[in-house]
């Protein structure tokens, strides 16, 4: 077997994360580089676990999906009464990004995990890729790979020319304990992917891993996401936060100004079914994450590559987006150990699947989000609708 290269990735969520453990475990000197100050935390952001994303901890690390996951077996359409419209049995995992991210943490160990390392140049010299961190320090490696997410500065820079496509909506999201639901809306919702289709919009309910990581039924965190359409002008009133600054991809917890959640609040009095208003209304800091579309060209440039959503982001109606970020990894590592550590060979390979991949999600979920939206053509059961990366179920 030829020699492994070394590798930088920028970014250390969980593509990242989970790209520099498969490269490590091949025998890659791995460096991974983030540019926070702390460990990071994403308090209340919700994710399904399709096989993408558990594969590592599951297969590698010897860990149980069901340690950090809460698992569901239903999925159930409620109608506006809080009646059944539709319910099969479907089981899924469903966790918090900080659970999954912990496991993964755990696994890659602090040593080569830099904190405050912010890349702010890269330079491909053909043989090799020399990186400049804020601070001034410098590494060159034979890959450098960016997972630096839906605002990638590498994205900018390789592709200039491709801009994050508005699609029309955004999502209120936001956790609540469990234990502070009644007991009925409890019983309705604990085991139970729960969905209320209404015109222009929809909404799930799910139960996720509490704060600490707890999964036993009683101890976690109930999980909104409901979609809801935003005008430009709408949209940028929503993006201006409680303290005036304007965001742009997403408006942190406890920051969403009072008079968006006022109005997010009799909104859900008005529209959704009691048990899934009871959650929404009770929400203490309810957040709101614009959805884009950004569709790339190009993931392979010489030697550095994008993965995850610094290449393509797509509207969360497939739950992949973590799994996609994880997919491009576990290609990523498979084509340099069968190009024999050849960074350029295996780059050429590896591209063209997960171009494919990417555009193939965003014109499924693209679709899924207008017929709920705009067509509302969305009916309750659509199979259609079964979370997974390369197709429903997939």
């Amino acid at each position: 077997m030829g020699s492994m290269p070394r590798v930088a990735v920028v970014g250390g969520s969980l593509g990242g994360l989970t790209a520099a453990l498969l490269l490590r475990d091949l025998g890659c000197e791995v460096s991974v580089y983030e540019r926070s100050t702390s460990e990071l935390e994403a308090r209340g952001a919700g994710i399904a676990v399709l096989e993408a994303t558990w594969r590592y901890p599951v297969e590698c690390l010897g860990v149980p999906a069901s340690t950090f996951s809460s698992q569901t077996r239903w999925v159930r359409f409620v109608n506006r009464d809080g009646s059944t419209a539709h319910e099969s049995e479907h089981p899924y995992y469903l966790s918090s990004w900080n659970a999954v991210y912990r496991v993964l943490l755990n696994g890659f160990g602090r040593d080569n995990y830099h904190l405050s390392a912010e890349v702010v140049e890269f330079q491909d010299e053909g043989d090799q890729v020399r990186i400049v961190l804020a601070d001034g320090r410098t590494d060159c490696v034979d890959l450098l790979v960016f997972a630096d997410g839906i605002s990638s500065t590498a994205r900018r820079r390789l592709l200039p020319e491709v801009k994050a496509e508005y699609a029309g909506y955004i999502a209120w999201r936001g956790v609540i304990p469990e234990a502070e639901l009644t007991a009925e809306t409890y019983g309705e919702l604990f085991d139970t992917l729960s969905y209320q289709v209404m015109p222009n919009s929809h909404i799930l309910v799910y139960p996720i891993p509490g704060y600490d990581g707890e999964v036993e039924p009683g101890k976690r965190l109930m999980n909104i996401v409901w979609y809801r359409n935003a005008s430009a002008e709408e949209l940028e009133a929503l993006l201006l936060d409680s303290n005036g600054e304007k965001r742009y991809v997403s408006v942190p917890p406890g920051l969403v100004n009072s008079q968006a959640v006022e109005e997010m609040r009799e909104a859900a009095r008005a529209q959704l079914a009691p048990q899934l208003c009871e959650v929404v209304e009770n929400i203490p800091e309810p957040f709101i994450q614009v959805v884009y579309d950004i569709n790339v060209p190009q993931m392979a440039f010489g030697r550095v590559c994008i993965i995850g959503d610094a290449a393509f982001a797509a509207r969360p109606h497939a739950a992949a987006g973590t799994a996609k970020a994880a997919e491009d990894g576990w290609i990523l590592a498979r084509e340099i150990a069968a190009a024999d550590g050849n960074v350029l060979e295996a780059l050429a390979n590896w591209e063209p699947k997960q171009l494919r991949m990417g555009s193939e999600l965003i014109a499924r979920t693209s679709e899924i989000g207008y017929r709920s939206q705009v067509a509302n053509t969305f009916e309750p059961g659509d199979p259609s609708l079964i979370f997974g990366l390369y197709g429903p179920g997939n």
